[in-house]
């Protein structure tokens, strides 16, 4: 059984910066495709960004450039560093584990585990 608990979220100006933490419980995490995914209200679930085990990481394309994922194994924790916010970033934003996994999904439903989730909210 995987934990996970986001933190970070918050109301910040559009061009302003936030960064997500998900906290991990269980062994597996070094093993495990780590995603990020939002949703605003209305909207399907959409994938943010993953990162392998090893650190390869795959972002989609409406934040790259903005958004850099990236991980401490020892510490069981991914992270999101969210720069350049603009008020269509607004969404709930969840992490999830694909264990013993290094393919980058970008599929929801190909995610084991999930998070509570955390708002982020961009102000215009």
């Amino acid at each position: 059984q995987v934990q996970l608990a986001e933190s970070g979220g918050g109301l910040v100006q559009a061009g302003g910066s936030l960064r997500l933490s998900c906290a991990a419980s269980g062994r597996t995490f070094s093993n495990s495709v780590m995603g990020w995914f939002r949703q605003a209200p209305g909207k399907e679930r959409e994938f943010v960004a993953a990162i392998r085990g090893g650190g390869g990481t795959f972002y989609a394309d409406s934040v790259k450039g903005r958004f850099t994922i990236s991980r401490d194994n020892a510490k069981s924790t991914a992270y999101l560093q969210m720069n350049s916010l603009k008020p269509e970033d607004t969404a709930v934003y969840f992490c999830a584990s694909r264990l013993y996994s290094n393919y980058i999904s970008t599929v929801p439903y190909e995610y084991n585990y999930w998070g509570q989730g955390t708002q982020v909210t961009v102000s215009s």
